[in-house]
């Protein structure tokens, strides 16, 4: 029982629902169309789901085995900091979850694309080769981009562009205009949960040599940066709900500024990093909370 636990912690579950918001917001853009596949929906949520645990443990061993995670950390002890999970019994989850979202993937490329569309299987093919590479490689071994700053590249790219827009392909196989502005939208709100964690980590990051944008950039500019991600995340994430809107309950989603303004309230005031922890969560489930309703709305109407 103690290593269920242990495995579930090292999941981090409070991570998860973020993870598959891209994937509510352009699913939702196609639910009520000739395109809608809900086998491709569940593979899509599965392998997002796969793949954002795989990072999970990969970040829980790379910064393990970096020494990174000790008693400066300031958010919830990791697995693998805490003892519960060795390192040799971290990677081999890694390698076992790697194969899962592998497999996962194949699955969703092969009913998306079928054998009549060989082209787009090898292009996702690759891009979900490139997605469990990254997943890893964040923290892990001498290059990991986590160290070196393009941690917020990495989750804009594929928490909000391949999110959204790829899930979008996967079903219609057309790239839409519409679908862009959420997916730069969906991005950046993402992005804003991990700088949200890097201010966290601010003191354990620097003393570990983690040269994340908030190490480099100090804490008063990582407060205006996250400020912009913010509301420019809001901002593209509604802009299209609020032109494909045909009745004021399509506006639903909108109520989910409210708390995003309130949060960004308390990170302006903020000056105990410990604090910023529950702000984490605020952050992720009004993100997936906004996509959600979206989804939702388009089942019900």
């Amino acid at each position: 029982m103690k290593k269920i636990k242990a495995w579930v912690n090292a999941a981090r579950l409070r991570t998860l629902p973020l993870s598959v918001a891209g994937i509510l917001m352009s699913s939702a853009f196609v639910y009520a169309t000739p395109q809608w596949n809900n086998l491709i929906f569940w593979l899509a949520i599965l392998t997002t789901l796969a793949l954002q645990i795989l990072s999970n443990f990969a970040n829980d061993y790379g910064d393990g085995v970096k020494g990174t995670d000790n008693n400066e950390r300031t958010g919830p002890k990791r697995a693998l900091q805490s003892g519960l999970l060795t390192d040799k019994e971290l990677k081999k989850g890694i390698i076992i979850n790697a194969a899962i979202a592998f497999l996962l993937a194949l699955a969703l490329i092969y009913q998306a694309f079928g054998s009549e569309n060989f082209f787009y299987s090898i292009l996702f093919l690759i891009l979900g080769i490139i997605a469990i590479v990254a997943a890893i490689n964040y923290t892990v071994g001498n290059s990991a981009y986590g160290y070196k700053g393009f941690g917020d590249l990495f989750v804009f790219l594929f928490f909000g562009l391949v999110s959204v827009i790829g899930s979008y392909f996967l079903y219609t196989k057309l790239i839409n205009i519409k679908i862009v502005f959420p997916g730069i939208g969906i991005g950046l709100l993402s992005t804003a949960v991990l700088n949200l964690n890097n201010m966290r980590d601010l003191v354990g990051d620097k003393n570990s040599n983690k040269l994340t944008l908030v190490v480099q950039m100090g804490i008063k500019k990582a407060k205006v940066y996250h400020s912009l991600l913010i509301l420019l995340g809001l901002f593209f994430s509604l802009l299209t709900i609020g032109i494909e809107a045909k009745k004021i309950s399509d506006l639903l989603p909108f109520l989910f500024v409210i708390p995003f303004f309130t949060h960004l309230i308390k990170v302006h005031k903020n000056t105990v990093a410990k604090e910023l922890d529950p702000e984490l969560k605020k952050v992720a489930l009004s993100t997936f909370g906004l996509c959600l309703s979206w989804m939702l709305l388009q089942i019900f109407s």
